[in-house]
């Protein structure tokens, strides 16, 4: 269900938890709690209002966090490739290609493509090379881990860099984490494949995440600091 709060929208999930868990997501500043279904919604509602400060400074932040203009794929526009800022050079050509040379990424277009369709195949691409990434990296921390899961997908999410079915042990990853620096999938990598044997993020999930990785509290703020585009989607 969704609650309102001091004009903020908060999703609440009901869960066989114990306690109440907070949290405010990038890349947009979603607010969700997840409670035990035992907890009235009166409770609920006492708790958020408690807590409104801290929601309301992590909120700004996402909001003054800096974002790229709305895109045209036109040169001269940047691109962030593993963290790393490309200006786009854009000529006509047969079929659609992005290419990386120096600090230039080469879009080759179609004539008379529209900028959606410019940005269809930008999407893609990004895909396409985080899919590469990740099937290289994946099996390194399954051997790490022990943990593998049954699959994992990529998909475009606006309130999470990766999510885990605890049920059906599938993961699926962030496109979007292909802009981000390299660590950064390590660290959402490493983060879902934990929550195929700790669902909640307590005690026993921070210890896994310090035997496996002791600076991923660093990695995970500079994941969430990171320029994002203004047409995250």
């Amino acid at each position: 269900m969704i609650i309102t709060v001091s004009d903020i929208p908060i999703t609440v999930y009901k869960k066989n938890i114990k306690n109440m868990h907070l949290s405010v997501r990038p890349p947009d500043g979603a607010v969700t709690i997840s409670a035990p279904f035992s907890i009235k919604d009166a409770t609920i509602m006492l708790f958020v209002r408690t807590k409104l400060p801290w929601i309301k400074r992590q909120i700004a932040q996402f909001k003054t966090q800096e974002r790229q203009s709305a895109r045209e794929y036109v040169s001269g526009e940047t691109l962030y490739v593993w963290g790393k800022r490309y200006y786009l050079e854009v000529c006509l050509g047969s079929k659609n290609s992005l290419e990386l040379s120096g600090s230039k990424a080469l879009l080759t277009v179609r004539k008379n493509s529209t900028v959606l369709q410019r940005e269809r195949f930008v999407r893609e691409w990004y895909r396409s090379i985080l899919k590469q990434e990740i099937e290289r990296i994946l099996p390194r921390w399954e051997r790490i881990t022990n943990l593998k899961p049954t699959g994992w997908q990529t998909k475009y999410m606006k309130t999470r860099w990766g999510t885990c079915n605890t049920v059906t042990k599938k993961i699926w990853l962030n496109v979007q984490l292909a802009k981000k620096t390299p660590e950064c999938l390590d660290y959402v990598i490493l983060h879902e494949l934990i929550h195929l044997v700790e669902k909640h993020h307590n005690d026993n999930f921070k210890s896994l995440m310090n035997t496996y990785m002791p600076m991923w509290r660093e990695i995970k703020k500079s994941l969430n600091d990171q320029i994002l585009d203004y047409m995250e989607a």
